[in-house]
């Protein structure tokens, strides 16, 4: 019994390297390697990037983390900053009023 399954083993690994043979010698067999080969160093290369797309994803969610606390506080300090720079808009406006025509057009001597 012990027989059998090596001759069956050792057929099976003659054929398979008959099959390689005859793979290598066909014409197209050097380009199949070549894209085979290629495909295989693109997939490393694919690889390589996405384990540091982990470590990207990380750094990013602790940078939103950090714009978040630092945003909560600044949003209630920014609406003063507003008014007061709007109370300077104001002002060249009212500027703006006096040096219009209206007093020296229909009011003027004349």
């Amino acid at each position: 019994m012990a027989g059998q399954p090596r001759d069956l083993l050792t057929m099976l690994a003659d054929r398979g390297e008959e099959a390689i043979q005859k793979l290598a010698d066909t014409p197209g067999a050097d380009r199949l390697l070549g894209v085979a080969q290629a495909m295989r160093e693109r997939l490393d290369e694919m690889q390589k990037k996405l384990r540091g797309i982990d470590a990207l994803e990380r750094r990013v969610a602790e940078l939103e983390r950090k714009v978040a606390e630092l945003s909560a506080p600044s949003a209630k300090k920014a609406a003063p900053r507003r008014s007061s720079s709007t109370a300077a808009k104001k002002k060249p406006a009212s500027t703006t009023r006096r040096s219009g025509g209206a007093r020296t057009g229909p009011g003027s001597p004349g």
